[in-house]
């Protein structure tokens, strides 16, 4: 099981009540949160091995020399010597480190790579697995890596943890129209707002699915700008042909990475407590003794 940590903790942050604060006064909703959610995953699903990705860089320079407007809009500070700084609430920013710190604590696995994002982790351990997989995200950028034929799945958080969208093919298919590799195509060619994708004007979502069905994948489409029997209408031939300088570089942006470097860790989900005395300091600092009970309990065999 893979988690897509900071997706599940910004879930927590606006899914737990303000309200929920250490001794101190300082909100911890957010760590609060992200604890039951695993203690809820660990106990419906119990997994071999559990790994919560994190974003080493969350806009990676690589990606934005591709596309500059690549996450822009989220940028509070630009750094020249590191990752730029995100727009976080400032009442969730000062319970990240909190976050990890428990994490450790807890023993479960926590990887992030230098100039990568969760995804990418996320992408290069799917790629690696021997047997089935499945991610946890409220991302749908991580559908790409659905493949029944492998057992890859993306169990997608509706409501809290405990409702869960069981993404598989089928599900993709239902929805989108296409499987996992073609959701990497439809979402580049409609475009995404959210990631500051701006995909090919005038494609919308259904567009996208039709010309998918109809020409297998983004490199059939355009191929089918050059072929003068397609069946492409000329305004979409006209304005996929302007966008080809985006539609050259946009797959390396959208499609996760599969070959990251990754760190030694050890991905066994814990039978307990790796460090007991942390976890019970964390738990009396900041008031999570509820939550570090259940997770506890949730991890027992």
């Amino acid at each position: 099981m893979l988690l897509d940590t900071a997706s599940l903790y910004y879930r927590a942050y606006f899914g737990v009540p303000e309200s929920v604060k250490a001794p101190d006064g300082t909100p911890v909703n957010a760590v609060r949160g992200l604890l039951d959610f695993i203690g809820r995953l660990v106990q419906d699903h119990r997994p071999d091995d559990l790994v919560a990705c994190m974003d080493a860089d969350w806009r990676p320079h690589w990606r934005v020399e591709l596309i500059p407007s690549y996450k822009a809009h989220r940028v509070a500070q630009e750094s020249a010597s590191g990752p730029d700084l995100e727009e976080t609430p400032d009442t969730l920013a000062p319970q990240v480190p909190i976050i990890e710190a428990a994490l450790d604590a807890f023993g479960i696995a926590r990887v992030g790579v230098a100039g990568y994002e969760a995804d990418d982790v996320i992408g290069t351990l799917t790629t690696r697995a021997d047997g089935p997989v499945d991610i946890v995200t409220g991302d749908r950028d991580l559908y790409q890596l659905v493949d029944d034929s492998r057992y890859r799945r993306v169990l997608y958080p509706l409501k809290g943890v405990g409702t869960l969208q069981v993404t598989d093919e089928a599900w993709l298919l239902e929805k989108y129209g296409v499987d996992g590799p073609g959701y990497a195509d439809l979402a580049l060619l409609r475009g995404d707002p959210s990631d500051g994708l701006p995909g090919v004007p005038g494609i919308g979502e259904k567009t996208a699915a039709k010309l998918l069905h109809a020409y297998g994948d983004l490199a059939g489409i355009i191929a089918a700008i050059d072929d003068p029997k397609s069946a492409l209408t000329p305004t979409q031939r006209k304005r996929l042909d302007e966008s080809r300088p985006y539609l050259a570089v946009a797959p390396k942006v959208v499609q996760v990475a599969s070959d990251v470097q990754l760190p030694p860790f050890d991905p066994a989900l814990p039978a307990a407590p790796a460090r007991p005395d942390l976890v019970a300091a964390l738990a009396q600092r900041w008031g999570l003794g509820g939550a570090v009970e259940r997770l506890s309990s949730a991890l027992r065999p």
